[in-house]
């Protein structure tokens, strides 16, 4: 005999089918839209021109975690870029040589050799070209010159037989170029698929209802302009404030021109190479200069200098359940400290002034 308790169970049931199988179909659509405008994280970075060979790969993580890269000693690309934190150092912009601030906020080098360039003006074409900057900057680690780094780094037997493992047939396998390009070898292997990878290869549970409500929305308000490919961003440059001045909504205390530091050319004051979105949650503060600590003042900000659109609260809100579905897994081996070799009596004594 069929009670009323059950006659209402069953009904509840039949309504939430009803509900699950209508919503079903709107996900394929969302899916379609999603793989014409993201494509899912590689397994690594690859490069003709750097292969991604083992036991390159290998030094040029101990090079990454190496400090006496630096003058003093203490600062490696682990220091802005720490691995433990997203790849970033989670301050508005990074202390350098002698505890000197720098102008700009670290960017993540997580899934950053998938970009279009690297620095936030673009000025290295690449990963391998990027690791030379800071090593030499007299605000970040200091080093007079690439010889001496060479010299340096030649002063301990551990590393020169790497070297001549991970660059063998050259001539001259320790050099500069090389210490970027083992670097960079490295950094191509910091890939972070998560939940969305699945999502875009057809998961279509991989992301909660409230998620891909959010990632419809990012799409379209129309951030999906900038922010797109495998990197959610990273993909073009982009003026910083396209409907009103950023220093309106930012707490940038200076004037930043952007692209046209690296040109020179007109059109490209204000403009920035647009940051991509992995682990955006994670990789507070925000923007060029570190002004905004919040995501959703991020979001809000952009909604207005960008879009010219104030999103209200509950949009906002939505957006930021798709953006924390973008957090990833940083490979363990890539966060594992390695063990450095020793210096020796040839090893110069780390630098202060």
């Amino acid at each position: 005999m069929t009670t009323k308790r059950g006659m209402l169970l069953a009904a509840g049931l039949s309504l939430a089918g009803l509900v699950l199988w209508a919503a079903a179909p709107a996900d394929g659509p969302l899916l379609t839209r999603a793989k014409a405008l993201f494509q899912p994280l590689p397994k690594a970075q690859e490069s003709a021109a750097n292969p991604l060979r083992p036991v390159r790969v290998e030094l040029g993580k101990m090079l990454y975690y190496e400090p006496r890269l630096s003058k003093s000693g203490v600062f490696s690309c682990n220091s802005c870029h720490n691995l433990a934190t997203y790849g970033v150092d989670n301050g508005a912009t990074s202390m350098g040589h002698k505890w000197t601030l720098g102008p700009r906020n670290a960017p993540t080098t997580l899934n950053a050799a998938s970009h279009v360039s690297q620095f936030w003006d673009g000025r290295a074409k690449d990963v391998e070209e990027q690791a030379k900057g800071p090593v030499l900057n007299p605000k970040e680690m200091a080093s007079p010159h690439g010889r001496f780094v060479v010299e340096r780094i030649a002063s301990i037997p551990e590393y020169v037989d790497l070297f001549q493992k991970a660059f063998a047939g050259e001539v001259h396998p320790l050099t500069y170029d090389n210490v970027a390009k083992a670097i960079g070898a490295f950094e191509r292997t910091l890939v972070t698929p998560g939940r969305f990878d699945k999502f875009l290869g057809g998961d279509l549970g991989a992301l909660t209802a409230e998620e891909k409500a959010g990632l419809d929305l990012f799409i379209e308000t129309g951030c999906v302009a900038c922010h797109m490919g495998p990197a959610v961003g990273g993909g073009m440059y982009q003026k910083f404030g396209v409907y009103k001045p950023f220093q309106t909504l930012t707490r940038s205390k200076t004037v930043d021109n952007g692209r046209f530091e690296a040109t020179r050319a007109e059109a490209d004051r204000f403009l920035f190479k647009v940051p991509g979105l992995r682990n955006v949650a994670n990789t507070y503060p925000y923007f060029h200069d570190g002004s905004v600590w919040g995501l959703g003042e991020a979001v809000k900000d952009m909604g207005e200098l960008q879009l010219d659109k104030k999103l209200t609260e509950a949009e906002i809100k939505s957006i930021l359940s798709f953006l924390r579905s973008l957090t990833g897994e940083v490979p363990r081996e890539a966060r594992t400290l390695p063990l450095l070799p020793p210096s020796t009596e040839k090893t110069s004594r780390p630098e202060y002034d």
